[in-house]
């Protein structure tokens, strides 16, 4: 038997009906997100849960599924030379988070009760805090804020990672129009990455490949591609068996948004069969590496000395007539 929430300790936050599941040992972890009458979240049946002090590779050892937090990278990476006092630093895969034990305290206020998890950065000088809450009208608010201790601005770029079940009847709706590169493919032929498409379609040997339905692209595929999110109050919504899961963020702050698509076309392990999943990513800052970020993708953000920076998402879950 995998080890469970409970073995391991977690803090449950319950509001109008939905519930979050915050796991401090596994880098601050939501396990479960209840949403409209739904848990929503993908879990791996391949990765048990272990302690995040004893994990040193993501995706064979911490990919569990449920939501993570990647900062101040997603993919592995070197921070190029040429960033002042921080270059040539090499940054772990998914980042720094899901690999310490956060601190983790509960509040409460007149939004309801908060689970306040703060990260200490290892190899950049940051703290990063998230607090979440379940409102009563069960929507799951995730309010994050990260400052720089250092004396030099720092660059950054950060992802939500929620991983969410793929199935025949997955329905993304984002921005139409909205400016969108491939990063990442596997199995599937999209292009290279200084290609501007337009959401929902990629364009690729003389076709329009249509994302919106991602389950019927092709056979067998992973993909990761970022959409660039006009300005103002966004959203995203993804629809499965007559429910809608929705996010909504300021653009101004969260620009980009993150699909990583799995159709059967990736796994880490070679005996294993490829998974069954979608990442539905909020994201500041794209590609996935920062060193990309910094160099021809012109998407890394920086934090000046003392600066704090703060954003928010709000998850939503309703039933589709």
């Amino acid at each position: 038997m995998f080890p469970t929430a409970a073995d391991l300790g977690y803090v449950e936050l319950r509001g109008g009906g939905s519930r979050l599941v915050v796991i401090p040992a596994l880098g601050g972890k939501i396990s479960e997100m209840e949403l409209a009458g739904r848990q929503w979240l993908w879990t791996s049946d391949v990765i048990p849960y272990a302690m995040a002090g004893t994990r040193t590779s993501y995706v064979e050892t911490a990919d569990t599924g449920g939501y993570d937090e990647c900062f101040p990278t997603v993919g592995r990476c070197r921070i190029p030379g040429w960033v002042r006092a921080y270059g040539g630093i090499e940054l772990p895969d998914h980042g720094e988070l899901w690999s310490q034990e956060p601190t983790l305290e509960i509040e409460t206020s007149v939004h309801g009760q908060c689970a306040v998890t703060s990260w200490q950065g290892l190899r950049l000088p940051y703290r990063l805090t998230r607090v979440a809450r379940v409102s009563p009208t069960g929507d799951a608010v995730l309010d994050y804020h990260v400052a720089n201790d250092g004396d030099e601005r720092m660059p950054f770029i950060w992802s939500s990672h929620p991983l969410l079940p793929l199935t025949p009847d997955t329905e993304l709706l984002l921005p139409d129009g909205a400016p969108m590169r491939v990063y990442a493919t596997h199995r599937i032929a999209l292009g290279d990455h200084q290609s501007i498409h337009r959401w929902p379609f990629v364009r690729a040997a003389g076709k329009a490949i249509d994302f919106r339905r991602p389950f019927d692209v092709a056979k067998q595929y992973a993909c990761k591609l970022f959409v660039d999110v006009p300005d103002g109050r966004a959203h995203a919504i993804l629809r499965q068996a007559g429910a809608e899961l929705v996010v909504e963020f300021d653009a101004t702050a969260v620009g980009q948004f993150g699909l990583w698509v799995n159709k059967h076309g990736w796994t880490p392990f070679r005996n294993e069969a490829p998974y069954l999943n979608l990442a539905f990513e909020p994201c500041i800052g794209a590609p996935d590496t920062l060193s990309d970020a910094l160099g021809d993708w012109k998407r890394a953000h920086w934090l000046e000395p003392d600066e704090v920076r703060s954003w928010s998402l709000t998850w939503r879950g309703r039933r589709v007539e």
